[in-house]
């Protein structure tokens, strides 16, 4: 008997002994079949979850660029002691005739020059300044401002983690998280 027999010999009795000693070259079909299923329920708990923190931090982004825009204007205009105005704006260059402020918006200085701009937002967001204001105005004195309060939402899905950007007569600007569940 050579050895190569022996060796041979002796591979197929421990495989009968353990059947684990067997080699497997692959997974078969229902083991295939299980993790696709699970793979499936993580993905259908982990998507929605996702969805849902993207939209926040969407949310959040415009209404802290909002809010970013009422503090440069407002420190625009006590530093050169001028009147500074945050309007809407479709060509980020002059101050719209007439629109929402999901157009974009832009901070002008007393001499009509860009001081700051935030393009049009992506569609289904919203922008909303609760009676219609268009245009806001900063003093030198950093009081007498526009008061304004604006809602950041999306139309879908409605009634999630909406933003309130409030500018109070003073010219101090906040963000609030909200769930009203209306976006105008």
């Amino acid at each position: 008997m050579s050895n190569g027999s022996v060796t041979t010999s002796r591979g197929r009795l421990a495989a009968r002994i353990n059947p684990a000693a067997r080699r497997t070259d692959g997974v078969t079909l229902v083991e295939l079949m299980f993790a696709l299923v699970v793979l499936g329920i993580l993905l259908a708990i982990a998507v929605p979850s996702f969805r849902g923190a993207s939209l926040s931090s969407r949310l959040s982004a415009i209404a802290n660029d909002l809010h970013s825009s009422v503090q440069i204007a407002r420190s625009e205009a006590i530093k050169s002691n001028t009147t500074v105005t945050l309007c809407t704006s479709t060509n980020g260059s002059s101050c719209a005739a007439s629109g929402d402020w999901e157009q974009g918006w832009i901070v002008l200085d007393v001499n009509d020059n860009v001081i700051d701009s935030h393009a049009a937002l992506q569609d289904g967001y919203r922008v909303v300044e609760a009676s219609g204001t268009e245009v806001l105005l900063f003093q030198p004195i950093g009081v007498g401002a526009s008061a304004a309060a604006f809602k950041v939402c999306r139309e879908d899905p409605l009634g999630e983690q909406e933003r309130a950007v409030t500018i109070t007569g003073t010219g101090l600007a906040y963000v609030t998280r909200t769930e009203l569940g209306t976006c105008p």
